[in-house]
């Protein structure tokens, strides 16, 4: 039979309280009582529930992570990898993850994730954008909360965004390198920080190389950054303008798109357009041929999430603190020197 917090506490003839204590690190517990509970504790091979530990703390030992259902899908990969650097820092420092989507268009009468009804959380991680409508609701709970690579404006709460900026004017300065100056933008939801961010990235290296601006050349619209997207705005970008040579795609979803979209007609990359993504995902590396991109570095991102949500839950930073994640260019075989 399993042993419980109970067992440990009558064979160290001590307090269930004490225990408990001790399994928190609590500075109040002397060295000696702490020893003898440790020996029990291992003796009996006694593994602690989330409920022993929260006796003394006050605290569930749960984080939750919220995202929106279109942006936890096997074709739009980043916030996995997002995902995945929550679980790895969380298992680190002793805390569960607990998982939800909400609906893109949440609206007030939607239910809430189940662990925030009923208070089973210390804490809130929200990777990527979500409607206001549910930060406002969110904000009635008065719980620590950090975005991911989404900042909804308001000054009390913390962020880990990526340095957007300047990975649009690393990705458009190196097809400028390569002698290109019709370089298109292709966009999503360009009312998107993150997005708004890389677009303004591209926009001050064509100035700052004294390249005249085309507004024919950026396509955005409002919609979700996807490959359908994608290939949709190449569409509508080679109608209007048939002599660009370089394209920067506000992600790498929306990049194999638009790669869709030049084999379908014919376009040969690099050799007719080059083309560069944003993110690094895993498929880059798959596809023909492997695309030149930003590197994001996303698993970093959920650790440093957790570990700055932790933070705030102990008191150790303040809740508005921002965290920009630095980018990196990764040059593959998508792009060239124009011809």
């Amino acid at each position: 039979m399993r042993p419980t917090i109970k067992d440990v506490a009558k064979m160290a003839n001590v307090s269930i309280a004490t225990v408990s204590l001790v399994l928190n690190n609590n500075q109040r517990i002397s060295k000696e009582t702490r020893k003898k509970v440790n020996k029990v504790i291992e003796t009996l091979n006694y593994h602690p529930s989330r409920s022993a530990r929260g006796l003394v703390s006050h605290k569930t030992g749960n984080l939750g992570f919220i995202l929106t259902d279109n942006h936890f899908l096997k074709t739009e990969p980043f916030y996995t990898r997002v995902f995945l650097g929550t679980e790895f820092e969380a298992r680190e420092r002793n805390y569960y993850i607990l998982l939800s989507t909400i609906a893109a268009n949440f609206k007030k009468s939607d239910p809430l994730p189940r662990f925030i009804l009923e208070r089973n959380f210390d804490g809130i991680i929200i990777a990527g954008r979500v409607p206001d409508t549910f930060i406002n609701i969110l904000s009635n709970y008065d719980v620590p909360v950090v975005f991911v690579d989404y900042n909804p404006s308001l000054d009390e709460y913390a962020n880990v965004l990526i340095d957007n900026i300047r990975g649009g004017v690393l990705a458009t300065e190196h097809l400028i390198s390569r002698g290109h100056k019709n370089i298109a933008f292709i966009g999503g939801e360009s009312n998107h920080p993150s997005i708004n961010e890389r677009l303004q990235g591209y926009k001050t290296a064509i100035q700052n190389a004294k390249i005249k601006n085309n507004d024919n050349l950026i396509i955005t619209n409002n919609e979700f950054l996807s490959r359908q997207n994608g290939y949709d705005c190449a569409e509508i970008l080679f109608k209007k303008r048939r002599k660009v040579t370089a394209i920067f795609a506000a992600n790498d979803s929306t990049a194999i798109g638009v790669l869709q979209y030049l084999k379908d007609n014919k376009y040969k990359v690099p050799e007719d357009v080059s083309l560069i993504g944003f993110d690094d995902v895993e498929a880059d590396l798959l596809i023909d041929p492997p695309l030149t991109t930003v590197r994001v570095p996303k698993i970093e991102m959920g650790t440093e999430a957790v570990q700055l949500l932790i933070n705030i839950i102990n008191k150790k930073s303040i809740a508005a603190k921002k965290i920009i994640v630095p980018v990196k260019l990764i040059v593959r075989d998508s792009t060239s020197y124009i011809n």
